[in-house]
């Protein structure tokens, strides 16, 4: 992957276009311990969006897959890694894009949103929906899942998912270790209401992580939700139902 500098971060990333089209882009930003690979490659996103004539931008967020690893909790934090994704359409001559983030790349897509409103065209908050307005529970049993010598030690159910993911994935434990302690900048209520652009929520039915789609599309002036039916955290991401959706929304956009 090609790599940018981040205000001096390395930040690795993809572009890539329907042959001989001029599309419009979508810039995808993924969830912890995840990356480009795993959240949009393996599950059909890329291929996807460029069969349907759209322009696929996504990075390996700060910490993860092949971008630069940083070991202090102070390099991290959603403002950060918004502050990255718009570095990234900057470095491409990128005024404005449609952006989606899954679950904690929800929360990146919706500070981008709120902090530069100007370069996000429409916004697809999933895998992260009631729950963006919450209070953020404790991070520490997922830290320590991470910094555990092996998943045999870890003994939260929530923790442990997280930490058999990270192995799946490869991830540096450390760094991810580093990003879930950073800094955990609340959204309020009042913060989402003020987005102006296009909205859409998409969550599992079953996803406790997300929180109900509905909950939060309701706080965003005409925003859309969509619930997948049977789905949870880990496996609403390759769903159909909100591939397809998804979909739908960006062309009414145009």
């Amino acid at each position: 992957m090609p790599t940018f500098s981040s205000d001096n971060v390395r930040i690795a990333f993809i572009d890539e276009s329907p042959s001989g089209e001029s599309a419009e882009p979508v810039l995808l930003i993924h969830g912890f311990a995840s990356s480009v690979r795993y959240n949009w490659r393996e599950t059909g996103w890329v291929a996807f969006l460029l069969r349907n004539g759209l322009r696929v931008i996504a990075m390996d967020n700060r910490g993860h897959g092949e971008s630069e690893k940083l070991y202090d909790p102070k390099g991290y934090g959603v403002a950060l890694m918004a502050g990255d994704a718009r570095r990234l359409l900057d470095h491409l001559g990128i005024a404005r894009a449609h952006v989606m983030g899954y679950s904690m790349g929800a929360r990146v897509c919706a500070w981008l949103a709120m902090a530069d409103p100007e370069r996000v065209r429409s916004a697809v908050f999933a895998g992260l929906a009631g729950n963006m307005v919450r209070p953020v529970a404790g991070t520490g049993p997922i830290a320590h899942a991470l910094e555990a010598e092996n998943i045999d030690a870890v003994t939260n159910p929530t923790a442990r998912t997280f930490r058999a993911f990270a192995d799946r994935t490869g991830s540096d434990l450390k760094a991810l270790a580093a990003c879930i302690r950073g800094a955990r900048e609340p959204i309020t209520r009042e913060m989402v209401a003020a987005i102006a652009c296009p909205v859409l929520v998409v969550a599992g039915g079953g996803d406790v992580i997300a929180g109900p789609a509905a909950d939060l599309a309701r706080l965003i002036p005409g925003a859309q939700a969509i619930t997948v039916p049977r789905r949870d955290h880990m496996h609403t991401v390759g769903d159909r139902v909100y591939m397809d959706g998804v979909l739908a929304f960006l062309k009414a956009q145009a």
